[in-house]
């Protein structure tokens, strides 16, 4: 019967394991001086030989003539272990075993001594998947276990493992496999299989395995059955990618503005039935690339890239600014999350397509309420250390209740139109400072927004204008309007109405114009703020 690459050529002892050299050197040391743990925790991404090292780990501690830490792979343990048939190394798949009941099967069956080796050796997958009641269960018995037990743990989301069960176990770091160790490990196992493996395939499939030896392998299955003879073209078929040129061809495509032409490539790709997911994920990648070159051409080992690729990756980085990469990398980013739920992929695509290829890219739409809610309370601060307070402490907030109004209270007074006032009818508020003051303490959550501004008054009004955007909606709040007006009369004994609107600093009255004070002055107008008089 046919046997999958990746599972024929496993590695049967800790000097075949690929790019893990700092945990089989620490494993096999231990197993020399005799100063192994009781708990092993082997955690990583997907395919990075962590089932595969606490295998070996369990038949080399049990073998009768160990090697320099190694199983010697010819006693009867080694080879009952590698053909499943040990029963003192026991595996579980904390996947489909992750009940409290299985756990205390576990531990009835740990405080029997093992029947033909030195350890009963536990090696729970996935142990990630064990229910909180499971964990706590497993907990005792990995604390205080028997001299004859031993438990090795791996899991892909260490996060997800109680803290509780961590602080036993000795924990190793899977790192990802370095894509020229899998390019050499793929060209050897094609050497074994007596078929053609073209150098710049096996670079093409240890980049899109990302780092895990089992996708490699597994692609490499595919191709082998799709050609004797495998090349570059055979992998991207195989694998349902893109492939190396419509990829550059949509990144130039985006870097020139050219709409058309990065249209009629995904027309194509979708033609040749290529996933617009992977798509898209390649397209991130490879714009992750060019981010890198612009950003640190002096660190271009941070490219994960062919070497055949870097020119145009230099070359697209040298056409574009780091700021519209950066944007063209969130289109794609949002796109992807759209993609997935997409009815029509293809429309989806073409869509982002349209977008990378805008002369003008904007980076970012508007502002999740969460990013609001951290700006807001970051302008809160700057507003309290720039009125003297050194540290921000949120407070709970008293009733406000508004103070009565003063003698010479004008609110009732007829506003001249603001249309038809000139400059001279307006002079700067000189207590403006005084009256962001007043008003931190009266509405602290909105205070943040008029740090940086400037007002003026003339004919019963006060006119604000800020760089800040976010102060027109939250004075469109009656209440924050009305405490803003009581702020202005508890500093200045006067009674304003109050306008306000977004202006950029250089339109300000600070340089003097005439007709700019104008267009300030009928903005104001037309913003609408309800204010009460």
């Amino acid at each position: 019967m046919y046997k999958a690459l990746y599972r024929k050529y496993r590695p049967l002892t800790f000097d075949d394991v690929v790019s893990q050299s700092h945990i089989t050197t620490t494993l096999k040391n231990q197993i020399i001086n005799g100063k192994t743990a009781h708990a092993y925790l082997f955690t990583g991404s997907r395919g990075t030989g962590k089932t595969t090292c606490a295998r070996i780990l369990a038949k080399a501690l049990n073998c009768l003539h160990p090697v320099n830490g190694e199983p010697c792979l010819e006693c009867e343990i080694c080879r009952d272990a590698d053909n499943g048939a040990l029963a003192d190394i026991i595996e579980i798949d904390a996947a489909s075993n992750n009940g409290v009941d299985d756990v205390r099967e576990l531990r009835d069956g740990a405080v029997y001594t093992a029947e033909r080796c030195k350890y009963r050796i536990y090696i729970i997958d996935e142990v990630h998947m064990l229910t909180k009641e499971a964990f706590n269960a497993l907990l005792k018995i990995m604390e205080e276990p028997p001299a004859h037990v031993k438990f090795i743990l791996a899991t892909t989301e260490i996060h997800k493992v109680l803290p509780t069960i961590l602080s036993r176990c000795q924990r190793y770091d899977f790192h990802r496999i370095l894509p020229e160790d899998i390019t050499k490990r793929l060209l050897y196992v094609a050497e074994q299989e007596k078929i053609t493996l073209e150098h710049d395939a096996a670079e093409l499939i240890a980049k899109t395995a990302d780092g895990g030896m089992r996708d490699a392998l597994s692609l490499l299955d595919q191709c082998m059955a799709f050609s004797e003879t495998v090349t570059a073209e055979t992998v991207s078929m195989a694998a349902g990618i893109a492939g190396r040129e419509p990829l550059f061809d949509i990144m130039e495509a985006a870097a020139d503005v050219n709409t058309g032409k990065a249209v009629s490539v995904i027309a194509s790709l979708y033609d040749m039935s290529k996933d617009m997911q992977k798509l898209c994920d390649e397209l991130i990648e490879q714009f992750r690339n060019v981010m890198m070159a612009k950003a640190v051409p002096e660190n271009l080992e941070l490219l994960v890239c062919l070497p055949e690729e870097l020119e145009r990756i230099k070359a697209l980085a040298a056409k574009m600014s780091l700021e519209t990469i950066m944007s063209k990398l969130e289109i794609l980013q949002y796109a992807n999350e759209r993609i997935a739920r997409a009815a029509s992929k293809r429309t989806e695509m073409e869509m982002c397509m349209l977008k990378l290829c805008s002369q003008t890219v904007s980076r970012t739409s508007e502002p999740p309420a969460e990013l609001l809610t951290k700006i807001d309370m970051l302008e809160r601060r700057v507003a309290e250390l720039s009125a003297g307070n050194t540290v921000y402490r949120p407070q709970r907030q008293e009733r406000y209740s508004p103070p009565p109004a003063a003698d010479n209270d004008n609110s009732s007074a007829p506003q001249k139109d603001l249309s038809q006032m000139k400059m001279e009818d307006f002079v700067n508020e000189d207590r403006w400072d005084d009256i962001l003051e007043k008003f931190l303490e009266i509405c602290p959550a909105v205070s943040g927004t008029l740090v940086g501004s400037r007002a003026i008054k003339g004919g019963g009004y006060m006119l604000i204008y800020t760089g800040n955007s976010f102060l027109l909606p939250l004075l469109k709040n009656p209440d924050n309007a009305a405490k803003l007006r009581d702020a202005i009369r508890m500093v200045t004994g006067e009674t304003y109405a109050v306008r306000a609107k977004y202006v950029p600093p250089q339109n300000g009255p600070a340089d003097g114009g005439e007709g700019k004070l104008k267009s300030i002055v009928k903005k104001a107008q037309d913003s609408n703020i309800p204010v009460e008089n």
